[in-house]
């Protein structure tokens, strides 16, 4: 089954086009199906690309999903047409209520400042707390997943001098444990920020598993023992473009940018970017979707979180 999203999103026909099986709302309401509620909170200032990265990854799942879109506050956009945020996003006051099966916290343009100096930092923590109570399993990528590791553990990131900018070769640390299941020994994983958070850091929580680390980008993969939180440093949604987009961006404001690691072919920053990390990125999604959502989730979501539980888990 494939995700389902509003006939006029334009992530629609950019999917289409790659040969990637969506549903528009019109064919997917004839199911007779529970199909899994996804919620994205998506912070990035050009919403439609993101929208477009994580719909791909989401897309490779038998399972069928309804995607949600989040926003934090009714501001406009420098980056996002109003009339695309009116259409298909949702004010976070709206939703707090109902219960989803996933939730996905997008990364920020945020890598510099202290969480407590973000002008939505009180939000966004009480984003962290009620997905505790009202999602199976939220996945937090790159800035939310540091946000996330200092508001519920208190992990402190330090800022690297130089940004941490590339695709960094990683080794899988359990190949038992579920989110990794069927990953290679080693992987590629864009990554694009100044955060770090050192793999003893991590291993001073007893709650959470480190599962995957590079051993310059460090640690990339870290989730909770119950499975319902999942922290992602790197970029397995971007598109062959992105780093190249972004080192041409920093070019603008800086002469002293350094090239991303093992990006370009040759170092070459006029050559095209080949994608060498997107199989591994649909895999990590899909076993999200299954082994930390769907074999996890209730049938029914609505309701008190004793309903929650006395309705069962899917088998």
């Amino acid at each position: 089954m494939p995700i389902k999203i509003p006939d006029q999103l334009p992530a629609l026909a950019v999917l289409a086009n790659e040969n990637i099986f969506v549903m528009s709302e019109n064919r997917a309401i004839n199911q007779d199906i529970r199909p899994m509620q996804v919620a994205i909170l998506n912070l990035m200032p050009n919403k439609i690309e993101t929208e477009i990265q994580i719909l791909r990854m989401l897309s490779n799942s038998p399972l069928q999903i309804n995607i949600e879109f989040v926003r934090l506050h009714l501001n406009e956009s420098k980056n996002t047409p109003k009339a695309h945020l009116d259409n298909f996003y949702r004010h976070f006051d709206d939703i707090k209520d109902k219960h989803y099966d996933g939730l996905i916290v997008t990364g920020a343009p945020l890598g510099k400042m202290d969480f407590e100096e973000v002008t939505y930092w009180p939000k966004i923590q009480q984003v962290f707390d009620w997905a505790q109570n009202n999602v199976t399993s939220t996945m937090y990528s790159c800035w939310a997943a540091h946000a996330a590791l200092f508001h519920f553990y208190g992990l402190h990131r330090k800022l690297r001098t130089e940004k941490l900018s590339g695709v960094y070769r990683h080794q899988t640390l359990d190949p038992m444990e579920s989110l990794t299941r069927g990953f290679d020994e080693e992987f590629l994983v864009p990554h694009s920020r100044f955060g770090d958070i050192s793999e003893a850091e991590y291993r001073t929580i007893d709650e959470l598993n480190v599962l995957g680390v590079a051993d310059i980008a460090g640690v990339y993969l870290t989730a909770s023992k119950d499975k319902k939180q999942v922290f992602v440093t790197g970029h397995p949604e971007y598109d062959s473009f992105t780093l190249s987009d972004e080192y041409q961006r920093d070019l603008t404001t800086s002469d002293d940018v350094s090239l991303p690691i093992n990006y370009f072919p040759k170092d070459d920053p006029s050559a095209k970017a080949l994608n060498s990390w997107r199989s591994h990125g649909c895999l990590l999604f899909s076993n999200w979707l299954n082994y930390y959502v769907y074999q996890i989730t209730p049938y029914h979501l609505e309701g008190s979180d004793d309903n929650r539980t006395l309705l069962g888990k899917r088998k």
